[in-house]
Order: C-alpha cells, then sequence, then structure tokens
C-alpha cells in the first residue's frame, strides 16, 4: 500500500510539473489531487522519493520535480496513453491521404507530429533496402531511350531513362519485361539486384546489349538508393516552448538537427510501438534535457523506417506517445495501400 501511495504521488508530480513548469509541493498535490493522506503523509512519501532519486528539490523550497529516473518510472509504470480524440484522428486521417507520393508522405507527417505534439517531429524517409518490389514497367521512348519505372512496397517511385546503342523490338521489351517481374516482384531490393545478373544470359546474343543495358540500369536504381540515410525534420517554432531552458534543452537540439546522422541515432533504436528515451537514455550528455518519442513505421507491420518527436523530458508523454503511434499506424496504412 505504501509503494502504491508513493507511486501516486510520483504520478500527481509529474503531471502536475509537465503541465505548470513549476515545482511542485504538498500543499498543491492536496489541493489538486485526492490522494486520500494527509499533507504530512504526502511529505514523507515525497521525502521517501527524493531519497530513491525520483524526485529532486531544484531549489530551497518545499517543491520538488521530477528527475530521470522519476519520469522512467511513469513512462514504465503510471502513464496511460491517452486516446486521441475523434477529430485529431479525422486530421491525420484526412491530411496524410492527400498525399501525392512517398516524399509528400513524409512531409505531411512530420508537419501533423509536430502539430499534434507542439515538439520537434522528425520522420525517416522509408528505406529501399527493406522495400520489396511492387511493380516494374518498361516504355519505349523515341529513338533508342527506353524508360524504367519501380514501384516498391514502400511506394516509392524511381525513373530511369536507358539510352541504348539500337532501338529495340516491341517484342524484346515485353519479353524482357515479363521475365523481370518474374524475376524480382516480391523480392527485397538487395535480393531483386543480385537476380537480375542471371537473366543476361538467358536471352539471344543479339539481345544481350539492350536487355544488359536496361538489367545493369535497372540494377543500380535497386543497389544505389540511400533514402535510408535521409530525415525530414519539421516543428522547429515549437522550441520557443521550452522557455526558460534555452542553454540546457535547445541548443543542443539545434545542433543536433544540423547532423542527420545524430538524428537517424535518435531513431534508431525505435521498435513497433512508442519508445521512450529519456535525458542520457539518448546516449548523448549535451541532448540530458530532451526526450525522444520514436516509433517504426510500415504496411503490414513492417519495418521500413522511423518517425517521432524530440522535446523536453518535461513533456506530456501520454499523448506524445499516442500521437507517434497513432501517426506511424496511418502511415503503414496509406503505404500498405500503396
Amino acid at each position: 500500500m505504501i509503494e502504491d501511495r508513493r507511486l501516486n504521488v510520483l504520478r500527481a508530480i509529474v503531471e502536475d510539473y509537465v503541465a505548470t513548469q513549476e515545482p511542485v509541493g504538498s500543499k498543491a498535490l492536496v489541493e489538486r489531487h485526492r490522494l486520500g493522506v494527509s499533507p504530512a503523509t504526502i511529505r514523507n512519501d515525497m521525502a521517501a522519493l527524493e531519497d530513491e532519486g525520483y524526485l529532486t528539490a531544484p531549489h530551497t523550497s518545499a517543491g520538488r520535480i521530477p528527475t530521470d529516473k522519476g519520469y522512467r518510472m511513469f513512462v514504465d509504470r503510471l502513464a496511460e496513453v491517452k486516446a486521441l480524440s475523434g477529430a485529431e484522428r479525422r486530421a491525420i486521417e484526412t491530411f496524410l491521404s492527400g498525399a501525392i507520393d512517398v516524399d509528400d508522405i513524409v512531409m505531411r507527417s512530420v508537419k501533423i507530429l509536430a502539430q499534434l505534439t507542439n515538439q520537434v517531429a522528425i520522420v525517416q524517409y522509408p528505406s529501399l533496402t527493406r522495400s520489396t518490389v511492387r511493380h516494374v514497367e518498361l516504355v519505349a521512348l523515341e529513338g533508342s531511350r527506353v524508360l524504367i519505372v519501380v514501384i516498391t512496397s514502400s511506394g516509392r517511385v524511381e525513373q530511369r531513362i536507358v539510352e541504348l546503342a539500337q532501338t529495340p523490338g516491341e517484342g524484346l521489351l515485353g519479353d524482357l519485361k515479363s521475365r523481370l517481374v518474374r524475376a524480382t516482384l516480391g523480392e527485397r531490393l538487395p535480393e531483386a539486384s543480385l537476380r537480375l545478373a542471371e537473366l543476361i544470359d538467358t536471352f539471344d546474343v543479339d539481345d544481350r546489349p539492350v536487355v544488359s543495358a536496361i538489367v545493369t540500369t535497372l540494377a543500380n536504381t535497386f543497389s544505389n538508393e540511400r533514402s535510408d540515410e535521409r530525415v525530414a525534420v519539421g516543428g522547429t517554432a515549437n522550441l520557443a516552448r521550452f522557455g526558460a531552458d534555452f542553454d540546457t534543452a535547445i541548443r543542443p537540439v539545434l545542433e543536433a538537427m544540423e547532423e542527420q546522422v545524430v538524428l537517424l541515432h535518435l531513431l534508431g533504436e525505435a521498435t513497433v510501438g512508442p519508445h521512450v528515451r529519456i535525458g542520457r537514455e539518448t546516449g548523448r550528455d549535451d541532448l540530458s534535457g530532451t526526450a525522444v518519442v520514436s516509433s517504426t513505421y510500415g504496411p503490414d507491420g513492417e519495418s521500413f523506417a522511423q518517425l517521432g518527436t524530440m522535446g523536453p523530458t518535461r513533456m506530456d508523454y501520454p499523448a506524445t506517445m499516442a500521437a507517434v503511434g497513432a501517426v506511424a499506424r496511418y502511415v503503414g496504412r496509406i503505404l500498405a495501400d500503396g
């Protein structure tokens, strides 16, 4: 009973500190929460939580604020992910469903995530190396040029034009397309690239120069894409909401935003469903005042890439986790629908 009571006190302090940005005292807890115990008991519980490292006193006042350990306990045992309102869910669905391609999906995801959380939003572009081939098309252009179109399961459309030494016949292009589809459809791009090399020798010697040029270009399209190293960032203006924490929170975040490799590292350990890292759990001492909430996204539960938010450790974790999880699910559905 004592442990449960102290956990309730910790929950109340986290919620009040996030809402007011002011140290929380026992008097405020009695006035705002029905804890069912006397102010003296609450003071004793606060002292015990401080001794255990869950709270700290920033000033000589009686108020306390959560430590990273306190936030971690809150996230792991106390926080209940807030359900998004119907209006919020409709806003996400309507805004994202209007996207015209993968780049548009990423930019829209960044914008809606920043708006929902009032934090910095980060969305990694879908990784082609984790995608599968959904469609391959060969289109004869004027002269001896051929347009190659590749559509992946991540929704990305890649187009390449090949200049050939001779004009290919419709029969050859049709035959080559059929074999390309059989060899690559449903395969992950690295495996599809390897299977392409086996096709060239299956054609007549006279056709091999054309086949080789097209197959080589297609293989390069599969293997050279490094979109998994790109991220989009939005909501920079939300940093102003950090208030007095500029030196300890905003400045390092601004510096981190200039290095994509840092942002990828922050998102890189994300799992399906919201994953929270608080303070030094981010792996960077300069982001000790920052928390990251992230999740993977992709169609049908696959992990194509990550998205998430960065904000102060005193963030509204339940609401942020709900927003990150919802946007990840909606993006996955859109990618699954093609």
